[in-house]
């Protein structure tokens, strides 16, 4: 029995090494990216509610948390950025495809871990600030021809990069001293405008929900 309660007390110290004040851990898995469109109408001259949606993309990623108390956290997230098609919706929700976009998401996360240090399971709550960063859009035929481009001056566009507020819902489990699995849910507060080269623009709500999944490593 006394060599039982030993073994125990080890594996909970252990536990408490990789969640407590000061560790540093690295983590790396996948996200997926799910925009909650509300968009509005493409300017003048375009059919009435001409709008579009943007669909969900799945990129590698990973972060970096440093524990600043056993309660508080840093989190700063990365990965490779994410390829959304665009779609056409409302008056032009038959067309499909009309152009694609990579976005990097930037963000920097406080997070509130429940429970104490000795827990292998930490639910925790973040929030921070995302700077959503917009890149290698490319319009296609389809997107030409409902702008009345034409193939010798193809439809171009431009979206534009912005700030939003974002909020995590999240838990790690502590395997041992240094291997660890979180998941976790970001909600992400963001609007932008996307610019035509014909000098139409429309103004997207996006606000996407970020899941993400990831084994991580305490250095």
């Amino acid at each position: 029995m006394p060599r039982l309660l030993l073994l125990a007390g080890l594996a909970l110290a252990g536990t408490a090494q990789a969640q407590s004040a000061g560790s540093l851990t690295l983590r790396a898995g996948a996200t997926q990216i799910r925009p909650q469109v509300d968009s509005g109408d493409l300017s003048a001259p375009s059919l009435p509610s001409t709008q579009v949606d943007v669909r969900s993309a799945t990129s590698l990623s990973g972060g970096i948390t440093y524990a600043v108390t056993d309660q508080l956290s840093l989190d700063l997230p990365v990965a490779l950025p994410f390829k959304h098609d665009i779609v056409g919706a409302g008056a032009i929700a038959g067309v499909g495809k009309i152009g694609e976009v990579k976005a990097l998401p930037i963000t920097l996360l406080a997070q509130w871990r429940f429970f104490d240090a000795q827990s292998a399971l930490r639910p925790y709550l973040g929030a921070g600030l995302t700077y959503a960063k917009f890149f290698k859009e490319r319009g296609n035929a389809t997107l030409t021809a409902i702008t009345g481009g034409s193939p010798s001056t193809p439809t171009t566009l431009k979206v534009d990069s912005r700030f939003g507020a974002s909020f995590q819902l999240g838990a790690g489990y502590a395997f041992d001293s240094r291997w660890s699995l979180d998941a976790h849910v970001v909600k992400t507060l963001l609007k932008t405008t996307t610019q035509l080269s014909t000098g139409q623009s429309i103004d997207l709500k996006l606000d996407p929900l970020s899941l993400g999944l990831g084994v991580g490593y305490r250095f």
